[in-house]
């Protein structure tokens, strides 16, 4: 197995890669991507899986530049924004799954180039040794109450589709593009430091006590539970939910691997281990709820209702304006 190589050996080896192998690129991490090649591997001796773990930006530029000669088979993960344009732009091949009846029409392309696998909501992911549920900010405004001053860390937006989400959502919910520039400008006053990676996010909250972020509620759970990190997370009212998806790029070198892997990863086991074992929400609508671990639904989550397309079509004018007009003029 060639797991997490470095990106030149990677290169190196999808050149000279044979008929047994898949290529996933992937932002879901490590943890997910390491357990998955393995029993993927398993239940098809001969066959070599190899997975890039990147940030969702950098998948989405690296299918993108690889359109005229295509490495990638399998992207599987990054919010449906990113699906959505990838999708427009002829970078996905068409596949309807197995279990295509069991997504509804939001959740997936209407072509059949992406579908959801998770809905994933945004969270205050907080250090339990310092705070409860009760004690870290209730509302998204109250992430702007002096008291968290200095308290806050982000994940840098750029790269990460999940915090470009945050920072549409939270211009959407402001009733202006200018008002919710000027909600982001208050939300930095506010901010200790913006990371790079999510890892250099939990290693720093883990560091520094007292420490607050915005991050997706699954992984509070994963790095929790499986990791030992002091996360807990709470879920405001009117949280932005995504939607994580999978696809086959076009042009994939492996496609009847690829499509063997789609299936592999999103059967109804998948998703119930990928619940209890990732803290993963499933998109299917078959999945019995007894089967799903009790504290997904210990927390009513409330979903803040956004027009995705509408979304993905904005989403890089306002990262980019956030990086101008916030983060540059820090």
């Amino acid at each position: 197995m060639k797991r997490h190589a470095p990106l030149l050996l990677l290169v190196a080896a999808w050149g000279c890669s044979g008929p047994d192998t898949v290529v996933v690129y992937s932002p879901h991490g490590k943890d997910i991507l390491d357990d998955y090649e393995k029993m993927f591997e398993a239940a098809n001796p001969g066959v070599d899986v190899q997975c890039l773990d990147l940030p969702s930006q950098e998948v989405y530029l690296r299918v993108s530049a690889e359109r005229q000669r295509p490495a990638c088979d399998i992207w599987w993960g990054a919010p449906s924004t990113m699906f959505i344009k990838a999708a427009q732009e002829g970078l996905l091949e068409p596949y309807r799954p197995s279990w295509d009846a069991a997504i509804g029409q939001a959740d997936k392309d209407p072509d059949g180039c992406w579908y959801g696998t998770h809905l994933t909501p945004l969270s205050i992911m907080f250090d339990n040794r310092t705070y409860t549920r009760k004690d870290v900010p209730q509302t998204w405004d109250e992430l702007l109450d002096p008291k968290w001053a200095g308290k806050i860390t982000i994940r840098r937006p750029p790269q990460s589709g999940t915090m470009r989400s945050f920072l549409g959502a939270m211009i959407l919910r402001a009733g202006s593009e200018e008002k919710g520039i000027e909600w982001l400008k208050k939300l930095d006053a506010s901010t200790e430091s913006y990371l790079q990676s999510p890892q250099y996010l939990f290693d720093h909250i883990k560091r520094v006590p007292g420490l607050i972020t915005v991050w997706i509620m699954p992984d509070a759970v994963l790095q929790r539970e499986r990791n030992g990190y002091p996360f807990d997370f709470f879920i405001p009212p009117s949280t932005p939910v995504l939607t994580e998806g999978i696809a086959i790029v076009k042009g994939a070198p492996h496609r009847e691997w690829a499509e063997k892997f789609y299936e592999f990863v999103s059967t109804r086991e998948a998703f119930v281990h990928q619940a209890e074992t990732y803290g993963k929400i499933p998109s299917r609508s078959d999945i019995d709820r007894a089967s799903l671990p009790a504290w997904m639904f210990e927390q009513p989550i409330d979903p803040m209702p956004i027009d995705w397309k509408t979304f993905a079509a904005r989403e890089l004018e306002w990262c980019e304006r956030w990086e101008r007009e916030v983060f540059d003029a820090r």
